[in-house]
């Protein structure tokens, strides 16, 4: 029974520049409503000297990476259901401004056939190519039930 198809080392990448409607689309869905990230004036004198992007939007752009890998995988075929245990380890090292483009690195760092679990690293660089956001992911890997 195939109930993991991803391999050791397996790799996916997403890239995306944040805009100004993405963060104001976010703080309306989630209430974030945060100075830091949508009142510009505020945000002047900081060390920033402007808006930064919501860190949860960046691990949305985590999901979109693991969300890559387990199509990939249902297109070569598995016998299970690929759901997120969570992401672990998470830390913004540098801020995302308004207008970078961010590439989410998702790699296999660990694949445990017996737990039926994989475990990826995630690394989110900006254009300069700074590490902005890194953590680790964990994937469940749920045998579907067979029909009677």
């Amino acid at each position: 029974m195939n109930n993991i198809n991803a391999e050791l080392g397996e790799t996916v990448r997403f890239s995306k520049t944040v805009s100004e409607s993405d963060v104001y689309l976010f703080a309306g869905i989630t209430g974030d409503l945060g100075g830091n990230h949508v009142d510009a004036e505020f945000m002047r004198t900081s060390k920033f000297g402007q808006r930064i992007a919501h860190g949860a939007l960046i691990i949305g752009f985590m999901s979109t990476t693991s969300t890559m890998l387990i199509e990939r995988c249902l297109a070569r075929g598995v016998e299970s259901t690929p759901v997120s245990l969570g992401y672990d380890r998470i830390r913004m090292l540098a801020p995302v401004l308004f207008g970078d483009t961010v590439t989410v690195h998702y790699e296999i760092i660990e694949v445990d056939r017996d737990r039926l679990r994989t475990k990826a690293k995630i690394e989110v660089f900006n254009q300069r190519k700074e590490l902005v956001t890194v953590g680790e992911h964990i994937l469940k890997w749920v045998p579907r039930e067979v029909e009677a």
